[in-house]
């Protein structure tokens, strides 16, 4: 086994999205190669109902699929195509948004105000930017989760782990996408197959995953005992980009440690990306703007 080496550390930056929501941006509107085939990746978390009940009013998609991961409150949603719906904690929804859909996503917090989920986009190859929409809605009790020995837990949306699989299928990109908790000061490897792209984002606790591999060196007390924890660990909001190998090894902080773990197949394809249009060429993208001054854009009406 080949522990993958990271890449590099950054923390998600504060930005403005929608109708006036305030959010952290952990990537996106950037280099897409590093983290093809994903493209965007926002952690909407507020607890100040002021900075995020504007929403995401109507707006078009094409070329893409959103993953959108609710933690706490809710997030209503409709389309161009009848649809209505509202996602709670622990729900998934995919949308793969294909030829062209118009939607909102007005996030509302739960009863103490608290809101919580992220948005992922994936990018689709060429032969199914012009798919026909669609969704895939997913509650809670249909997540699977796993738990191992040493307490390590793994909720799996999208793709296969430790035998069990995720329910969200049919995507182009074969991503993996997990909810992982490792308890305080466990090591604990994963794997990730090698021809993936993959990334961590930490949204509890804090851990260690470029020294994982090598000794501890922070003498920290964890639960009544002495043991130690890296001098270089990540916390709250830190993105892990990582580079080649089968296998991420993560050593837990004193209080444990939660993040997301994503890898997908790149698509190593030309990006053509204006505000939610994401296609292979300028020409495609030119296209799209005008159907939509047109009236011409969305292909599917069902």
């Amino acid at each position: 086994m080949s522990i993958r080496p990271v890449k590099r550390i950054t923390q998600a930056k504060p930005t403005l999205e929608g109708a006036g929501v305030h959010l952290r941006r952990a990537f996106g509107f950037g280099n897409t190669a590093e983290f093809d085939p994903f493209l965007l990746l926002d952690d909407f978390r507020n607890d100040n109902p002021d900075e995020y009940l504007s929403g995401f009013p109507w707006h078009p998609h094409r070329g893409i699929e959103t993953v959108t991961y609710v933690l706490a409150g809710t997030v209503e949603h409709g389309d161009s195509m009848g649809n209505r719906g509202v996602i709670g904690a622990g729900d998934v929804q995919w949308m793969t948004a294909g030829s062209g859909i118009i939607h909102q996503e007005m996030p509302r917090g739960d009863e103490a105000g608290h809101m919580h989920g992220f948005q992922l986009w994936a990018n689709l190859p060429a032969d199914r930017k012009m798919t026909a929409p669609r969704y895939q809605e997913i509650s809670a009790r249909e997540i699977p989760s796993v738990t191992d020995d040493d307490g390590t837990q793994v909720r799996i949306v999208c793709g296969s782990f430790w035998g069990a699989k995720g329910p969200v299928d049919g995507i182009a990109t074969d991503p993996t996408y997990l909810d992982v908790s490792v308890p305080p000061g466990r090591r604990r490897s994963l794997p990730v197959e090698t021809t993936r792209q993959s990334f961590a984002y930490v949204f509890a606790g804090s851990g260690d995953f470029r020294n994982a591999s090598g000794p501890l060196d922070v003498p920290t007390e964890i639960a009544g005992t002495s043991q130690t924890v890296p001098s270089s660990a990540v916390g709250n909001r830190s993105l892990v980009v990582f580079d080649r190998g089968d296998e991420v090894v993560v050593q837990a902080g004193p209080e444990g440690i939660r993040f997301l773990l994503v890898s997908g197949k790149p698509l190593e394809e030309p990006v053509a990306w204006q505000g939610p249009i994401v296609m292979n060429t300028r020409e495609q993208l030119q296209q799209a703007f005008q159907e939509l001054e047109k009236g011409t854009f969305l292909k599917s009406r069902e």
